[in-house]
């Protein structure tokens, strides 16, 4: 009975979306064109090298442990030999680091829950897309360097707060090589994926502007532009004209992704799931925007401490201190029902 109504539910949702692309399609049309002018000037570019080297890389460098990354690894609570998911993770930009951690699960180089952990903190913006696009939107490239640490930096403090099993005190297998042609045909397919999800949410997001989003101001719009889609959101902050709360919007979306990436997430982990990307990408964004709200009057010698910043740091601690309860009490409630159920094996 429950399959039987939700799968009317999903078709009376698909018959509506038929209705408006049918009324409007001029603006799915646009969106459509702005999605896939997107991919081809920005998302292709950036994201299919890396791709293809991470996948090179990332086969080569499981189970090998580097002396460099492990101190930061091991407050991570990241098993040794996986260092190189940490690297891939920064560097490569979203979803590479999800891609990454799948490709390390399919290989069993770690284990299901270990996979799930990572996908928290092992997957971000990368430089490229930082540097490259933020370029456009701010006049001093120094402000570009300190939202980068704040985003690694936010990470790692994820990695540090997750619950977490004991560490492996041995090294991972390696996975050994695959060759080029094997991962230019596996990125293809992944970004051909992650193509379609910034097509579809660019449509979403042509709907919103046309029908509803028009009436509010320009920083909700791009706040919800950010939480729906990151390019789209990115490229929007340039339309408000306060620098400062462009930093602060700038350092949230950042950290977060957007549900697109989520979407995309969640294509390329395949029978790994989502594990817990969602809830580290929201402490990872609110831990970005605590560190931004701190740094805002040092970095804009006209802003001061004010009330304002007082709510934000509020909010956030308290939004981070409920999602760090709830991970943990579920953790403490599964492993209690686990010795429940070996007690009376």
């Amino acid at each position: 009975m429950l399959k039987e109504k939700r799968h009317l539910w999903t078709g009376l949702v698909v018959a509506c979306c038929l209705l408006v692309l049918i009324l409007d399609s001029k603006t799915a049309l646009q969106g459509a064109q702005q999605g896939i002018l997107l991919c081809i000037q920005t998302v292709i570019p950036s994201l299919f090298p890396f791709f293809v080297l991470s996948t090179i890389m990332n086969k080569m460098l499981i189970g090998v442990s580097s002396p460099v990354l492990r101190p930061i690894a091991s407050v991570c609570g990241v098993p040794k030999g996986a260092e190189s998911l940490l690297l891939l993770g920064f560097l490569g930009g979203y979803p590479v680091g999800a891609k990454c951690v799948s490709e390390a699960y399919a290989e069993k180089a770690v284990s299901s829950s270990e996979a799930k952990r990572l996908l928290g903190f092992c997957s971000n913006a990368g430089p490229a897309f930082i540097f490259g696009m933020g370029s456009c939107i701010f006049d001093r490239k120094s402000l570009l360097w300190v939202l980068w640490a704040i985003h690694i930096v936010s990470a790692f403090l994820v990695g540090s707060l997750l619950p977490n099993k004991r560490n492996r005190s041995s090294f991972l297998n390696s996975v050994g090589n695959t060759g080029f042609a094997n991962a230019v045909e596996q990125s293809i397919k992944a970004i051909a994926t992650v193509c379609g999800w910034v097509v579809i949410f660019r449509v979403i997001i042509s709907f919103l502007q046309h029908w509803i989003l028009w009436i509010f101001p320009v920083e909700i719009n791009v706040f919800i532009f950010g939480i729906l889609e990151l390019s789209n959101g990115f490229c929007a902050l340039s339309d408000i004209a306060d620098e400062h709360i462009r930093f602060l919007l700038c350092s949230f979306i950042l950290s977060f992704g957007g549900l697109c990436v989520t979407m995309q997430t969640v294509s390329v982990t395949k029978k790994l799931g989502i594990g817990m990307y969602f809830p580290g990408k929201i402490l990872q964004a609110c831990i970005s925007l605590m560190l931004a709200t701190i740094l805002g009057p040092l970095l804009f010698k006209q802003i001061q401490y004010s009330s304002f910043d007082g709510i934000i740091l509020l909010f956030c601690f308290s939004t981070c201190t409920a999602i760090l309860y709830i991970m943990h009490h579920l953790k403490n409630k599964k492993k209690s029902s686990r010795n429940l159920a070996l007690e009376y094996v």
